[in-house]
């Protein structure tokens, strides 16, 4: 179950530095609100692949409902709930603010993870 994949881990690296450059440096309406929210979803999904040998669409199921459960917490300001409000690290990774677009974001990115990955493709 648990085997490193060189590739996977790669591509979430690769993603990962792109979401960080996106949060500090890109504060526009479209690439920092959207597809930021889309890369996450598929830098979670290669994330969680780089770790564990598991069916591609397992993971990618995970991956989107996790998201999205995680935006349903912002709606009842969970990082407040918990303590971590005055943390800004908590607040960015957590975040404080619920959004339908959000997601629907999420979808997108879950629907991308088929275009991005043959394997998911093909061992559905």
């Amino acid at each position: 179950m648990f085997q490193f994949n060189l590739k996977s881990f790669t591509i979430a690296f690769i993603i990962f530095i792109i979401e960080v450059i996106i949060a500090l440096y890109i504060h526009d309406k479209i690439i920092r609100p959207f597809i930021g929210d889309i890369l996450v979803v598929i830098f979670i999904y290669y994330f969680i692949k780089a770790f564990l040998n598991v069916k591609p669409i397992y993971i990618a199921a995970f991956t989107l409902i996790f998201s999205c459960i995680v935006e349903i917490l912002q709606y009842f300001k969970f990082v407040d709930i918990i303590g971590l409000g005055h943390n800004k690290a908590a607040r960015i990774i957590i975040g404080t603010s619920f959004s339908w677009i959000d997601l629907l974001c999420y979808l997108m990115g879950f629907f991308c993870l088929f275009l991005f990955d043959k394997e998911l493709r093909k061992r559905i």
